[in-house]
């Protein structure tokens, strides 16, 4: 990663770390997960997953009134234990997976941005990391 400040959210996943890697890579697990509040979903997700292969994530508000594409390119992907991915605005993201006991522990550092504060980022990439950990475990 680079000297821009980060953060760093992370669960435990009760799935082997190759379930919660499959979980995490496969469009039409990402759909179930990829949002941070309920009354927002993620109605599509494109992922090429190979080093230099795209990824696009559709994050909309359930009413319409806003959304965005989360995008980048794939910088190196090690099955199923680590994924490095820049971001289309150019930040940086690394998930990382590893046996913990019965389980698999996912810690995701990501680059902050400029337009929301730190603690509303960790707050917002943290339920994201929550709603996947219970599609994971569902």
């Amino acid at each position: 990663m680079s000297t821009k400040q980060t953060i760093t959210v992370e669960t435990n996943v009760a799935v082997s770390p190759a379930q919660a890697w499959e979980v995490w890579t496969s469009p039409e697990h990402i759909i179930h997960w990829n949002f941070a509040s309920p009354d927002w979903q993620c109605p599509a997700a494109e992922n090429d997953l190979r080093e230099g292969g795209k990824f696009s994530w559709r994050m909309e508000a359930k009413d319409g009134s806003m959304g965005f594409d989360y995008c980048g390119t794939y910088e190196q992907v090690v099955a199923p234990e680590k994924i490095v991915k820049r971001l289309d605005d150019g930040r940086m993201v690394e998930i990382t997976f590893s046996a913990e006991g019965e389980g698999t522990k996912v810690v995701e550092t990501f680059e902050i941005e400029d337009m929301n504060s730190a603690d509303m980022q960790r707050a917002g990439w943290q339920a994201i990391l929550e709603n996947y950990k219970l599609r994971a475990e569902g």
